[in-house]
């Protein structure tokens, strides 16, 4: 491994601070390397990224805990209050795309350092408007802000995808993405703890929290992260990805596990509030725990998709899903809270083990495609080169069609609210989708078919 700027490496940076840092061999899949030098370096960066990440995801959500601060005062009403949660879900999908694309063109490392300190902006902004009398097109502005902490999942995540191995990726990516999503739970526990030690009334003590953290994320990773000469500029990776077929029937899936976790997490504690009557303070104090496991156990679902394989689990993932949403149901017909927040709770489990199983999915797929390349005498180098390229630009994607689910989810509670006063009919809508992904993944990942170029098993992989 040849590196600049590196604590591990030798050699002279070049440029600025900004610019330096950069790997010019990386070969995860040589044991040998792995082993001496390559395990080290990947690990420690991602260790870095997922601090930044669990930042990132902690700001996204950001308005999901500041409208439990928001009483009749604010003059907003729980359809609005739907709205607000959904516009930054709504741009955090859509930045994924240019913060994929980052990765190729600055570096990983670069770009999580610059993605860091955007979440200045939507914090401060917060900070600063966040009282009773500011009008609500404002609230809506500065809500499209936060959209930028859901912008670093893609790109960390396509950054980690090109520093380890294909055999490591699935716990590699479960690890990342699951620290990240622990931002979630994390700031909805700290406003539980302002709520419970001052009131509803100081929502300002959230942001005076977090505006160091995201300063301290962004000076770590400028220290201690690296870029990947061979992703820089890789601006192809991004258009063959999108010609890819298995790039949108993945993203579809991922609109059914990452989708739900995170508009559930948004909208939990309004459901609370608004078909239980639950306070402030005892919405607060429930809503954490669903997103909290959810994001726990994303690593064991990429674990799991390393040994069974991914398609096996979000298969029987998605079935469980309709299990745990009649249990909701259930729960509503009888105004049981208990049984209602258990089926959420396993709700929640079941998002964030299909998160990790889609995500080992994505590398897998590609790798099966490589391989059948190579056994009909293409290059194996450059097949598998390509492989890691295309999976890396395809997870941006994917991810950011993924997100779009957690805007679905809010708009169909809100209309729900709107026309039954219950969430009922939104659950109802769920159970469809998650049928159609059963569906979905069994036709094109499980059923018995001929071997065939396009279709990952073609190539024996355990897609």
């Amino acid at each position: 491994m040849t590196a600049t700027a590196g604590p591990d490496a030798t050699g002279t940076a070049r440029g600025s601070l900004l610019a330096g840092r950069w790997i010019d061999q990386w070969e995860p899949e040589d044991e040998g390397f792995w082993q001496r030098t390559g395990r080290k370096v990947a690990n420690r960066n991602l260790l870095f990224s997922v601090l930044s990440e669990h930042i990132g995801f902690s700001v996204w959500t950001l308005w999901s805990v500041l409208v439990l601060f928001m009483g009749p005062e604010y003059g907003i009403d729980a359809a609005g209050k739907f709205l607000l949660v959904s516009v930054p879900t709504l741009v955090g999908a859509v930045l994924r795309l240019p913060y994929t694309f980052a990765v190729a063109r600055f570096g990983g490392r670069n770009w999580t350092i610059v993605s860091a300190a955007l979440l200045l902006v939507p914090t401060i902004l917060a900070a600063i408007v966040m009282h009773p009398g500011t009008s609500y097109p404002t609230f809506m502005v500065v809500a499209c802000f936060a959209g930028l902490g859901g912008g670093n999942f893609a790109s960390s995540m396509t950054n980690i995808n090109a520093f380890f191995p294909e055999r490591h990726k699935g716990w590699a990516l479960g690890l990342n993405a699951g620290g990240g999503n622990i931002g979630v739970p994390v700031i909805q526990l700290v406003a539980l703890l302002i709520i419970a030690t001052t009131g509803a009334g100081h929502p300002r003590i959230i942001l005076a929290i977090y505006i160091p953290l995201i300063v301290v994320a962004a000076t770590l990773s400028a220290i201690y992260m690296d870029n990947i000469s061979s992703v820089r500029n890789d601006t192809g990776a991004f258009t063959e990805s999108i010609r890819e077929h298995h790039t949108w029937i993945m993203a579809f899936l991922y609109i059914g596990t990452f989708g739900s976790f995170i508009g559930y997490s948004f909208a939990f504690g309004l459901v609370l509030q608004n078909q239980f009557g639950r306070t402030p303070l005892q919405a607060a104090s429930i809503t954490f725990i669903g997103p909290l496991l959810g994001s726990l156990v994303r690593p064991v679902g990429g674990r799991l998709a390393d040994r069974y394989g991914g398609a096996r689990v979000t298969f029987v993932n998605f079935i469980g899903m309709v299990a745990a949403s009649s249990i909701v149901l259930i729960g509503s017909a009888a105004k049981s809270l208990p049984v209602y927040a258990l089926g959420f709770m396993v709700l929640f489990v079941l998002t964030g083990v299909g998160n990790g199983s889609t995500y080992k999915m994505i590398p897998a797929i590609f790798r099966g495609k490589a391989t059948a390349a190579i056994a009909r005498g293409g290059d194996e180098r450059a097949q598998l080169m390509r492989a890691r390229r295309i999976s890396g630009a395809a997870i941006g994607i994917i991810g950011a069609v993924g997100a779009l689910g957690g805007v679905l989810i809010n708009m169909a509670f809100r209309q729900s609210f709107l026309t039954a006063t219950t969430g009922d009919p939104a659950f109802w809508a769920f159970i469809a989708f998650y049928v159609v992904c059963i569906a979905v993944t069994y036709v094109v990942y499980l059923r018995p078919a001929p071997l065939d170029v396009a279709h990952p098993r073609a190539a024996h992989a355990r897609v």
